[in-house]
């Protein structure tokens, strides 16, 4: 009886050692940045870092360039026609109350699941230190610090005070340390988690809320960036001439809200801060996963929810826009041994495509609601043929009566209809304009394209034709 019982627990040991961990770290709101990615202006050499140890995939894009959607999206490996969440408000329980979510799934075969911060929908700063949209099936434990940047909001600037914090330009150079503030306590939470669960498989996930407006950083993070050294996107005089109007968000309905330059350039740079102080965070717990000796048994994710606006298109801001800057967002994969570890990948991929990398990394097989294709192939050779496709959508309020825009993203093009093309369509050739400055929408010579891209677009939109009627709460 004794050696019957040493034997299961050897055998526990050999299982247990066997499964790969998977650090899933989340990010909210960051646009395409990262230093290692070309961008001018952003410090981010923990991120840099991570991308030189890993896959950087400089084409990835969301299914919906709005929070909680695409969260929702991620987790569930299901596009946003199939749980029908468009808004802010919608939980996917709702259309899909037995769909098995990523950490799920890790729960279900075995693995500790644990979540620190935001991971699924959170209103910022409101929803900071409570479970927000979060979903209980998903973890054995959850952490939901609370720092004292939610105790400054009395401090912060807002130039625009018409709107809410949660939505405007806003910042506040901060006094304090890190862990005052509560990224710095979501790192150190998820470093104690690390400590505490090294010994057995988990999957955790790490969510920091920045650099989500208000933009709220460490005064040092601020010193990183020069005021006179900050510039804003260029772009030609007549750039929105050939946009159609329902291109551009609804919350965003002027270029840069009708504030100035330098006001602009003082959000600009405290952005920047906030994704330094981000990435100083993310090192951390980078540091701490190689100081326990878990690198070479741990799968890495690092992505934001979507892409951000800075400024382009002559002062488009934030999200809720299915131009490059919005529908594309920062993914890297850091897995073990994996071939093509130290390389960026141009190919087209998707976020829908997360769920089963890494199901498919970790020996397990997703359920067949997740969509998408396992990247897997991709991290051992980057530069192979991959023919990718992307689809990115979001909704419009419209004048009481709400409608779809929808993208496809290819190797070479860009196309998006706006209402079914009744309001509009773009089309961009990103051989030669990958900044989308030209509509090449009506131009004559592009009428093939147009057609097989309008083929696909259709195609894909009668695949993932919602079950239930549209509902959209709060835009």
């Amino acid at each position: 009886m004794i050696r019957l019982f040493c034997l299961v627990l050897a055998l526990y040991a050999v299982n247990a050692t066997a499964k790969t961990n998977v650090l899933f770290i989340a990010v909210d709101d960051l646009a395409n940045v990262l230093a290692s990615a070309g961008s001018s202006q952003a410090l981010t050499p923990n991120l840099d870092r991570l991308a030189a140890r890993g896959v950087r995939f400089d084409r990835a894009y969301c299914q919906i360039p709005l929070c909680n959607p695409n969260r929702a999206s991620i987790l569930t490996g299901m596009r946003p026609d199939a749980t029908t969440v468009y808004d802010l408000d919608r939980h996917f329980r709702d259309q899909a109350p037995d769909v098995l979510t990523l950490p799920q799934l890790f729960k279900q075969n075995g693995w500790f699941t644990a979540r620190v911060g935001k991971i699924y929908h959170y209103d910022v700063p409101k929803g900071i230190g409570t479970d927000g949209l979060d979903d209980a099936a998903s973890w054995q434990q959850v952490i939901n610090p609370k720092g004292r940047d939610v105790a400054d909001e009395a401090l912060i600037t807002n130039p625009t005070p018409e709107k809410a914090i949660s939505a405007a330009m806003c910042w506040l150079a901060a006094d304090g340390t890190d862990d005052d503030q509560t990224d710095g306590m979501i790192a150190s939470e998820a470093i104690r988690l690390l400590e505490a669960h090294q010994d057995e498989p988990f999957f955790l996930g790490v969510g920091f809320f920045r650099p989500h407006t208000p933009y709220v950083a460490p005064k040092k993070y601020f010193d990183l960036y020069p005021l006179d050294e900050i510039k804003l996107p260029t772009a030609p005089a007549n750039d929105r001439d050939d946009i159609p109007p329902a291109a551009f968000a609804h919350n965003c309905p002027i270029p840069n809200y009708g504030l100035p330059e330098q006001i602009c350039r003082e959000a600009l740079r405290a952005y920047l801060a906030c994704v330094s102080f981000v990435d100083a965070q993310i090192g951390r717990v980078i540091d701490a996963l190689d100081r326990l000796n878990l690198t070479d048994k741990t799968v890495i994710v690092f992505w934001s929810d979507h892409g951000y606006h800075l400024g382009e298109h002559l002062g488009a801001w934030q999200k809720r826009n299915l131009f490059e800057e919005s529908a594309r967002a920062p993914l890297i994969i850091a897995a073990p041994h994996a071939k093509g570890n130290g390389n960026a990948s141009r190919q087209v991929v998707e976020f829908t495509d997360i769920y089963p990398t890494i199901a498919d990394l970790c020996g397990l097989e997703r359920p067949a609601t997740a969509k998408g294709r396992s990247l897997k192939p991709l991290l051992d050779d980057p530069a192979q043929n991959w023919k990718g496709r992307a689809f990115t959508q979001i909704v419009r309020p419209g004048d009481g009566t709400p409608f779809v825009g929808r993208s496809i993203r290819t190797d070479h093009w860009r196309y998006t209809e706006w209402d079914g093309g009744a309001k509009g369509a773009e089309l961009y050739d990103h051989d030669h304009d990958p900044q989308e400055f030209t509509n090449l929408a009506n131009d004559p010579k592009q009428a093939a394209t147009i057609k097989e891209m309008r083929s696909l677009l259709e195609t894909h939109i009668k695949a993932s034709a919602p079950t239930t009627p549209v509902v959209v709460k709060r835009l």
